[in-house]
């Protein structure tokens, strides 16, 4: 057995639920409060439906309120899916990290030998200086492609796949934001490159290796790559024009195809799921659990992401805040035209909360902070839930 199966292994066996698992009567309490509170907060802001989890040392419990398709009355369930976007760049990161514990690629080292018969790369902002530190914590001095002109239009061409090549290449001739190392922009861009860097690495495509190494081992059962237009059991979505991408407002059609090609997003998020498989994953990879100790303090350590938000950092493809309810947590975000996600890793209580949102409307088109105030809602239903339980 490889030194990372035996490590994948004892993950996995920490992850199994207690053997002094809580009672059914408290699960139940747990799901109503849950309920509850998914119920009111669909209300309140109009969402169609949601879909919440919870992954702890007892298991996983998972709810779904509201509709996962209006105009045909389909209930949203557990099992129904949606693109988890950006929050697919934890599984990114994950397989980059493990190639590093297993000295196939080094965090400091310059990208562009891995690109130098390309000549597209060389034409890129930072090319010669960026290395897979700066590409992960979104400090390579990139622009993102995805706020430029030419990128809306390249959306809406569903009849056809775009080659990551071919929108990394919108950035060729550009100059840099920054110096790379020296400060801090999202870049999905970035993400781009490092799904082609492992795919130097393995010879296949970057979604084999996240499958291969996670999604198979962890019995994800329910993700998988978002590569086409009809994906398994999802839900249809609603998307604000806020957007500013000029899509159709509903993001299925009449056979449950998405009206845009995913496939775009590429290694930048690249994966449906559901709430319940990304809380199971937050709780493997967020803990620490399957990756070296010391890389994964290195990964989690993070920087400010803006010098009046010194609570909120972004490390290697995880992002740090402080939470009012629960305390540090470790997670991403995830917003693609009409559906949202969260999955947060609360530390203090070796608890993950996954959650899906058929819907950016009323998220993307506000100035409050509102999937950070949904997230602390939903962690002080779970909170009262332990309290009950324990008096």
């Amino acid at each position: 057995m490889t030194s990372f199966a035996k490590s994948f292994a004892a993950a996995v066996v920490a992850l199994a639920p207690s053997a002094l698992a809580s009672s059914e009567a408290f699960v139940d309490d747990l799901k109503r409060s849950l309920t509850v509170e998914a119920e009111e907060i669909a209300d309140a802001f109009g969402f169609p439906g949601i879909t919440v989890s919870v992954a702890d040392g007892n298991g996983v419990v998972s709810v779904a309120v509201g509709s996962a398709n209006l105009e045909t009355g389909e209930e949203m369930t557990p099992r129904t899916t949606m693109p988890a976007a950006s929050v697919g760049k934890t599984f990114v990161a994950a397989v980059v990290l493990d190639f590093v514990a297993e000295a196939q690629l080094s965090l400091d080292s310059p990208v562009a030998p891995l690109f130098a018969d390309d000549a597209w790369f060389a034409r890129l902002p930072n090319a010669e200086t960026m290395t897979v530190r700066h590409l992960l914590g979104h400090r390579s001095g990139l622009p993102d492609h995805v706020k430029l002109s030419a990128f809306p239009e390249m959306l809406r061409r569903s009849d056809r796949e775009t080659d990551p090549v071919e929108l990394i290449s919108l950035l060729g001739g550009l100059d840099p934001l920054f110096p790379a190392g020296e400060e801090w922009s999202y870049s999905d861009t970035g993400y781009l490159i490092l799904g082609l860097i492992i795919e130097r690495v393995t010879g296949e495509p970057f979604e084999d290796a996240v499958r291969i190494r996670f999604i198979e081992p962890l019995a994800l059962g329910l993700t998988g790559p978002s590569n086409r237009r009809q994906l398994p059991g999802l839900a249809r979505g609603y998307a604000s024009e806020a957007g500013g991408l000029g899509l159709p407002v509903r993001s299925t059609d009449g056979e449950g195809r998405l009206v845009w090609n995913p496939a775009i997003e590429g290694a930048g998020g690249g994966f449906y799921s559901t709430s319940s498989d990304l809380a199971t994953w937050g709780r493997a990879f967020l803990s620490g659990r399957l990756t070296k100790e010391e890389l994964f303090k290195v990964a989690a350590e993070g920087v400010p992401t803006a010098p009046e938000r010194r609570a909120s950092r972004y490390g290697l493809g995880i992002a740090v805040r402080s939470g009012p309810v629960m305390g540090e947590a470790y997670g991403h975000r995830g917003w693609i035209p009409g559906y949202s996600t969260s999955l947060q890793y609360y530390r203090a209580h070796d608890a993950a909360i996954a959650l899906q949102i058929n819907t950016d409307i009323g998220i993307i088109d506000s100035d409050r902070p509102i999937l950070m105030e949904i997230e602390d809602r939903i962690a002080s239903a779970y909170c009262r839930a332990i309290r009950d339980e324990q008096q």
